[in-house]
């Protein structure tokens, strides 16, 4: 059956679907930022290893990245509403789980509780920009997708404050502010999300390939986690990543076989959705590890503690919230092509200044660099997003934004795994430990020093030069280019 266009929602719908997604994004960026200000005190009290703790933080991006497509396939066949309020209700409650985590479990169960929230996130994040497109009328979606960028920035920003406020009360108070929030997104959501598409009936969910992907993509991560953060036996992240590859290979077999596959690879012959994806993917592995490794800075060479430096990266938060709502209404007027090359490399200069710091650098001459990181990503995300989403009809809206989400987060993955080596690999673990938990400098190791300082400027190296392959992978994309296999009800080209 074919699609139905229902628009009766009104005018006033696409708001009040762009309130209930902010809601969720706003949990999440907060979570993000807000975490890692507590992680000394979870450490403490858990009576848990640092590698469990990193963990902690490493859970939540594996399982939403390996997770996600899957869903986005789920949201194409049933619809978005019902999966998005969902994952609301599992992340409310994966946090309270990691709010009651239990000291006998030395940190795990909250790894655990972590995973459960992640499923919710994964739930939020296929959905949510598949709601504002739904939403939002053709001419409007970068308007929409760039102010849920507003969320998103303004966690960020307020995320260090708040987990320095939550944690001098208790460091579980990070969690359990999500559960009051969590249920008001809930019921927000039950009450007011409607469904504009009505998606085809009579679908087949493809099992195989779900569990191949999922089995193979999870494994992938974990091994490059491992690679990252070593634990276990020193061959078990080649044994991970070459089983994982293996069944990645059987998926795509089952893929080309089946009628309705998981993910639609015939997508990405629209040169469109290919090469804006590519830059995303490209982009998550030049930027994923950035912000970790300015913390690592702040807390090393600048010697400030996890609240202070969580409160200096603020001018990214700030450009990015700047930014990005602007360059979303720019795209839906002037197409994507050039907005989301010019991100690009605005943020490949940041990168490269990124790549002189020491610690003598000023923090003026440092919070510049950031702005142009922020800045550009900003100007990058909006319309980006918009020409992944407006590539697409609405039955394929799901796994159009699980794919974005997937290759953005697997590059992250991707940038943790090679630049958390190259700078950390050469100082000793209990600098390393004692810097990312309580900061405090290194001015008494001037040899580490120097040795960190060097791999800090070889990553934001690599950084740069990736980001110029996706700047010429975002230029390459059309100026105009025609939805994929089947018109969408406004009919016409879509903006690029």
């Amino acid at each position: 059956m074919g699609m139905i266009n229902d628009r009766s929602t009104g005018e006033g719908y696409e708001w009040v679907a762009l309130s209930v997604t902010t809601i969720g994004s706003l949990l999440a960026s907060i979570q993000g930022s807000a975490l890692i200000i507590g992680l000394p005190d979870v450490l403490v009290n858990l009576k848990a290893e640092f590698l469990t703790i990193i963990w902690v933080l490493l859970a939540y991006l594996l399982v939403t990245t390996a997770v996600v497509p899957v869903i986005g396939r789920l949201a194409d066949m049933f619809g978005r509403k019902n999966l998005y309020n969902a994952g609301f209700a599992i992340f409310t409650l994966g946090s309270l789980l990691a709010g009651l985590a239990q000291v006998r479990f030395h940190g795990w169960d909250l790894v655990g509780a972590r995973i459960v929230q992640g499923i919710g996130g994964a739930l939020l994040f296929a959905n949510s920009a598949a709601i504002v497109t739904d939403a939002f009328r053709h001419g409007r979606i970068g308007l929409g997708l760039g102010v849920n960028q507003i969320a998103i920035a303004a966690g960020f920003v307020l995320g260090p404050v708040v987990g320095g406020l939550l944690t001098a009360i208790n460091w579980r108070w990070i969690f359990f502010i999500n559960v009051p929030l969590g249920v008001g997104g809930t019921i927000w959501g039950l009450m007011r999300l409607r469904e504009p598409e009505t998606l085809p009936g009579g679908q087949h969910f493809d099992l195989w390939g779900s569990i191949t992907f999922t089995i193979g993509m999870g494994g992938l991560l974990m091994g490059l986690s491992l690679f990252a953060f070593p634990s276990g036996a020193p061959f078990l992240p080649y044994v991970l990543m070459g089983a994982s590859i293996l069944i990645l290979a059987a998926f795509i077999l089952i893929e080309r076989r089946v009628r309705e596959p998981m993910l639609d690879f015939g997508l990405f012959r629209h040169r469109l959705f290919a090469l804006a994806n590519l830059a995303a993917g490209l982009n998550g592995l030049a930027r994923g590890a950035v912000l970790f490794l300015l913390t690592f800075f702040l807390q090393g060479p600048y010697g400030k503690d996890p609240l202070q430096a969580g409160i200096l990266t603020a001018p990214f938060g700030l450009a990015f919230l700047a930014v990005g709502p602007f360059s979303g209404f720019l795209s839906d007027r002037h197409g994507s092509r050039g907005l989301a090359t010019a991100g690009l490399l605005v943020s490949s200069v940041g990168l490269l200044g990124l790549a002189t710091i020491t610690s003598n650098t000023s923090y003026l001459l440092l919070a510049v660099f950031m702005i142009l990181m922020g800045g550009g990503s900003g100007l990058f995300s909006s319309p980006n997003t918009n020409a992944i989403m407006s590539s697409v009809v609405a039955e394929r809206r799901g796994i159009a934004s699980a794919t974005n989400i997937m290759l953005g987060n697997t590059g992250q993955m991707f940038s943790i795994a090679i630049a958390f080596p190259l700078v950390l690999s050469r100082i000793p673990q209990s600098v390393m430990y004692h810097v990312f938990l309580y900061g405090g400098g290194m001015s008494d190791s001037p040899g580490v020093l120097r040795v960190f300082q060097g791999g800090l400027h070889e990553a934001f190296i690599v950084s740069f030069a990736v980001t110029l392959v996706a700047a010429a992978a975002s230029f390459l994309r059309p100026t105009r280019e025609t939805a994929p296999d089947a018109r969408d009800a406004q009919g016409g080209s879509v903006p690029s």
